[in-house]
């Protein structure tokens, strides 16, 4: 079987969409601890919590955080263990939402490489980093 080397896909605003985000789903070793950090920074609202999973509908998503057995936390910004999700936010305060965050157990990661450009590097409880950045 033959793959063409490019192949050119087009779509126009009448055609239906052929799929529908219903979650992003996030690994991490403690679901309620995680859960509960972005349903808070987010202003979320918390679906479903069960032993292994925790829901949070954050901006008209759904975000599931699943507990995984011998999870490792991302070692950012090496790629030894992947960062295996990436989020960015925006604030309007950049300060002020650091502090915010870290009230909720986030921590600010060592390495930035833009800060005085607005953008934030922090991790959240599970060590997930996510950035945050002011609204150009």
């Amino acid at each position: 079987m033959t793959t063409p080397a490019s192949v050119t896909v087009t779509a126009t605003a009448c055609e239906p969409a052929t799929i529908e985000l219903a979650a992003i789903t996030v690994d991490c070793a403690d679901p309620g601890p995680t859960a509960d950090f972005y349903q808070a920074a987010a202003n979320g609202e918390l679906v479903r919590r069960e032993d292994d999973s925790a829901w949070v509908r954050m901006a008209g998503t759904l975000w599931i955080f699943r507990r995984v057995v011998d999870y490792r936390r991302p070692s950012w910004p090496s790629s030894t263990v992947p960062l295996q999700i990436h989020m960015e936010f925006y604030v309007d305060d950049i300060d002020a939402a650091e502090a915010r965050l870290t009230a909720l157990g986030a921590t600010t990661a060592e390495y930035q490489s833009n800060r005085e450009g607005g953008l934030l590097v922090m991790l959240d409880p599970a060590g997930h980093p996510f950035c945050i950045c002011t609204r150009a």
